[in-house]
């Protein structure tokens, strides 16, 4: 009987532990992928963007109240995957087209050109500061600013993939 009970305890034991493993949430560090019509296709984490050079832009929210948003420039990152950039941004390279998907599937258009300093003077950054602090969780830890757009449509929250394709 004492020999049933040690066996009924350790299998109970057993399952328990069983189960927090199975139930662990494993942290996994949140990144961005960058690919598509790319030569050097990768994937982007927080450390990663920290080593990159920063920008600053300032952008209005929805309630009108003004914020310092940093990051990267989106063009430089876009440059790093070895997207078409430049010089060579012409022609049939100019039906390019960047998507942009956040983790809940909503998703945002760029033409390449208008992401290219060549082409335009916007400021496009993939920001994971706001006033100098990290973005809120509903917000981050990756979000597009487009510093002079009217609407906030295309600034778009929690970004995880970066796709270069062409318009066909």
């Amino acid at each position: 009987m004492k020999k049933y009970f040690t066996t009924v305890i350790v299998q109970m034991l057993f399952t328990a532990g069983f189960f927090f493993v199975a139930n662990a949430q494993v942290k996994t560090e949140a990144s961005v992928k960058i690919t598509g019509e790319v030569t050097k296709p990768f994937v982007l984490t927080l450390a990663d963007l920290n080593k990159m050079p920063r920008i600053e832009v300032s952008r209005k929210d929805r309630d009108n109240q003004e914020h310092q948003y940093s990051g990267v420039l989106l063009s430089g990152l876009l440059t790093q995957a070895g997207a078409t950039m430049g010089k060579e941004l012409r022609g049939e390279n100019l039906t390019k087209y960047v998507i942009v998907e956040a983790s809940d599937g909503y998703q945002v258009i760029f033409s390449l050109a208008e992401l290219d300093p060549e082409f335009s003077d916007e400021k496009i950054i993939l920001a994971d500061t706001i006033d100098k602090n990290p973005l809120a969780a509903a917000d981050g830890p990756f979000r597009i600013i487009v510093q002079n757009d009217k609407k906030p449509a295309r600034c778009i929250k929690q970004v995880n993939s970066i796709k270069i394709g062409f318009a066909k």
